[in-house]
């Protein structure tokens, strides 16, 4: 059985650095661990919190249950077909190390979410997704053990019901099941995903296309630029992009863009229109800006930062002036993407 450690610090397991404890914690790192603590008696009637890197929360105090540490590891090729080669790594293991890992083994295809952070077991929750690519596009399954029952269940691409920063583990399942491993189908005839504008700048010269780029060459620029405009959570406490980007229909992006001609978004599959967040948050006279002792990054005004002393009700206030200063200008509700516990 796990050691139940009493009073625990949850600082380090936070990339927003706030100093909440919890009232319990215990090291999962193996399914066997797992199963002890979900018929742990010393811990069973009281609530859980499954943490791997924590680079998706706002703690917004204390908690007063057992939080669950997942650090279980592993990578390797499950089996491969004609197509593709089926990877499987630990819900506990380090994503970009993960990412980085695939490249070394002659199997590409995640390089765009390089520097991602978090860990594996967090990224079909999320549906983690940067410069082009989201991780539903190459997940093929995961396993997970449901919390009160202690069963074992593989969920495929359709189970997890994968949108736009969303899954089914967001939804109808919060709560309700600990993943323990992810399995990701790269198929074995690459092709570079640059279309992404960042991307296409950096790959091309004087507007004409460059020679291919190779896998590792997209890694290492997508390792730069996101380095260049986002903070290091080990240096500024942070949870990278603290708000979805807007979908809205095409009919009122029309009517939107008739009193904001400069307003950036991005034609959906559907014909529905994304905004960009980022953007919407600039017009609005926030980004570099503070609110108490929270602030919004200078260089990117997706990010909320923690310069050192603020805690999760910082973050929210300073969260909630963001919102009502984009309603009121352009009338579009910004959604968080991180969980608040």
């Amino acid at each position: 059985m796990s050691e139940l450690m009493t009073d625990y610090a949850l600082q380090a397991h936070n990339t927003f650095g706030f100093n909440a404890r919890a009232r319990y914690a215990q090291g999962i790192e193996n399914e066997a661990m797992l199963r002890a603590a979900l018929v742990d008696p010393r811990t069973a009637h009281l609530p859980r919190l499954v943490l791997g890197g924590g680079s998706n929360i706002v703690l917004t105090g204390d908690f007063a249950g057992v939080v669950w540490l997942i650090g279980i590891k592993g990578r390797r090729l499950a089996y491969e077909d004609e197509h593709a080669w089926f990877v499987e790594a630990g819900a506990g293991e380090n994503w970009h190390e993960f990412v980085a890992w695939t490249l070394e083994q002659g199997r590409p295809g995640l390089e765009n979410l390089a520097l991602i952070p978090g860990v594996v077991g967090a990224a079909p929750i999320q549906n983690i997704g940067a410069y082009g690519l989201e991780v539903a596009e190459y997940f093929a399954r995961l396993t997970a053990i449901e919390i009160a029952t202690g069963e074992t269940r593989v969920f495929d691409k359709d189970d997890c019901c994968f949108a736009y920063r969303d899954s089914f583990f967001k939804q109808q399942g919060r709560g309700r099941f600990v993943i323990t491993s992810v399995t990701f189908r790269l198929p074995k005839v690459w092709r570079p995903r640059c279309d992404y504008a960042e991307l296409a700048r950096q790959f091309s010269v004087a507007d004409m296309p460059r020679a291919k780029p190779t896998p590792r060459e997209i890694f290492q620029t997508v390792v730069a630029i996101r380095r260049a405009k986002l903070p290091d959570p080990a240096k500024i406490g942070n949870v990278g992009s603290f708000f979805k980007n807007p979908v809205i229909s095409a009919e009122d992006f029309d009517l939107l863009l008739a009193h904001e001609p400069n307003l950036v978004a991005y034609r959906q599959p559907d014909r529905r229109m994304k905004l960009a967040a980022g953007w919407l948050i600039e017009q609005c006279g926030w980004k570099g800006g503070q609110l108490g002792r929270a602030a919004v990054h200078a260089q990117h005004a997706l990010v909320l930062v923690n310069p050192g002393a603020a805690n999760g009700a910082d973050i929210l206030a300073l969260a909630g002036a963001i919102q009502r200063a984009v309603q009121a200008r352009f009338g579009v509700q910004l959604e968080l993407e991180p969980a608040v516990i």
